[in-house]
């Protein structure tokens, strides 16, 4: 087995790899915030059948998630399995934001077709780009704590490329002195494209530069594709970790799609940039310390630390009215302490989850983890954006007006209720998570074992012998 020394990652190395993270966080927070918005509000489509068009999407990521992922861990090329798809995928999702960030001045339907287009082409190249770029990451070491501080790094880096996404459309306003009508928020989004397409690109290329893969030797009888998916059903800690992952993030994912519909119209505020602005920075702040956290008690418990206080300060948000921006903003920076962990932890949980699956099946397969993993955030970005606008819709929401009654108390409990109720169930599915620091070295060991051709104990079932 390789020596700790052997899986340490040099400061340079671990910027260069997370560096991707920051440009495509561009696909976070203005496609699922600023996007929604614009198109209903601006462009003029319904907000009903934008709801549907991006849960829609979510479905077509269904097969192509996995589909990418299965294809990149059969990818074999001179410059590895991951690097060529972030080489070329990084210019065609340029050019698919580019196209959604500047719809032609046309008719309501014409640009809900253009709407749709665009958006199933970002997340088919998004998909061509995340899964591998993120499936790279486990492949770069196997060290329990060093993965901690490589994907803390990442997501940080993630965060980071949020929060100037969050900012850009104020800040390019504020830059070119643009007017709030129409006109002004079309020209912020092509200031946006022209910024992002550009960082995408770059990004991802001095990644695929600076990053070498791993020589994975092929193995004898390759698992299928279906059959790779039964076997991933057999993984228990990742199905765990699969579960309260996907619950967490539906919850965490609608507070994000309507925030801007909850401080202007339940708390009359008009300070939502800066309330998405705080809760970024805090979780940034605070990350350093939640790996630090992490190194001493274990993944696991610095998960559930971390889900117990984002969940706790939020749950206070559902009892705010008018007035109430103050109280809303502490709360808020109180969420924003453990929201850094609950990204970033999970996704160095996840490494291990997939060194496990090697013991069991003699394969590094990080694609077809990655690829299930980015189904799990699209469907819970799509329960978050499709089902929230779907029925702020039906209960009567008109752009641009006070709400009735019935919309901003269906507003407070989309936004602060079920989240809440999500994390809380999520807090108890990951109680049953079962690889410590100490089974992750069984595990390495074991998988050392059985490449050299001894018969080796699986550490989760001592009774079960891998040959």
């Amino acid at each position: 087995m390789a020596s700790a020394e052997e899986h340490r990652v040099s400061m340079l190395d671990k910027i260069a790899y997370a560096a991707p993270a920051f440009a495509l966080a561009v696909v976070g927070i203005p496609v699922y915030v600023y996007i929604p918005k614009f198109y209903t509000d601006v462009v003029g489509i319904d907000i009903a059948v934008l709801g549907y068009i991006m849960l829609s999407v979510r479905l077509f990521d269904a097969v192509t998630d996995p589909a990418i992922g299965y294809i990149s861990d059969r990818t074999r090329t001179r410059y590895g399995r991951r690097r060529p798809y972030l080489a070329l995928g990084s210019i065609l999702l340029a050019g698919a934001m580019i196209m959604l960030f500047n719809p032609p001045a046309i008719t309501s339907t014409l640009n809900t077709v253009w709407f749709g287009l665009s958006i199933y082409l970002l997340f088919l190249f998004w998909t061509a780009v995340v899964v591998p770029f993120e499936s790279l990451g486990p492949e770069i070491t196997y060290d329990y704590n060093e993965r901690t501080s490589l994907f803390g790094l990442r997501d940080g880096f993630l965060i980071a490329g949020t929060l100037a996404a969050a900012s850009s459309p104020a800040l390019i306003g504020w830059l070119f002195t643009l007017s709030a009508d129409a006109s002004g928020e079309r020209a912020k989004f092509f200031w946006i494209a022209v910024v992002y397409a550009p960082l995408l690109i770059g990004t991802s290329w001095w990644c695929v530069y600076s990053i070498r893969e791993r020589q994975i030797a092929d193995h004898k009888q390759p698992l299928n594709l279906w059959h790779g998916l039964a076997q991933v059903g057999r993984n228990r800690p990742f199905v765990i970790l699969l579960i309260a992952y996907t619950v967490s993030a539906v919850g965490n994912n609608l507070p994000a799609t309507l925030i801007l519909y909850y401080v202007e119209y339940v708390l009359e505020s008009q300070m939502a940039d800066f309330f998405l602005m705080l809760y970024f920075l805090t979780g940034i702040a605070f990350l350093p310390g939640w790996i630090f956290i992490s190194r001493r008690t274990g993944k696991k418990a610095a998960w559930l630390a971390s889900m117990v206080i984002n969940t706790g300060a939020f749950a206070g948000v559902f009892f705010l009215g008018p007035g109430d921006a103050a109280v809303y903003g502490v709360l808020v920076f109180i969420s924003g302490i453990g929201f850094g962990a609950t990204l970033a932890i999970p996704s160095a949980i996840q490494a291990d989850v997939i060194d496990y699956d090697e013991l069991l099946t003699g394969e590094r397969r990080e694609g077809q983890y990655i690829g299930l993993w980015s189904i799990a955030k699209k469907f819970a970005a799509a329960v978050g954006i499709g089902t929230g606008l779907s029925i702020l819709g039906l209960v009567g929401y008109t752009p641009n007006v006070q709400q009735s009654a019935e919309v901003q108390m269906t507003l407070r409990i989309l936004y602060a209720l079920v989240p809440s109720l999500c994390n809380l169930v999520a807090i108890v599915i990951a109680c049953a998570y079962p690889i410590s620091n100490r089974i992750h070295v069984d595990i390495r060991k074991a998988i050392a074992r059985r490449q050299a051709g001894l018969t080796a104990v699986n550490p989760l079932k001592p009774a079960q012998k891998l040959v």
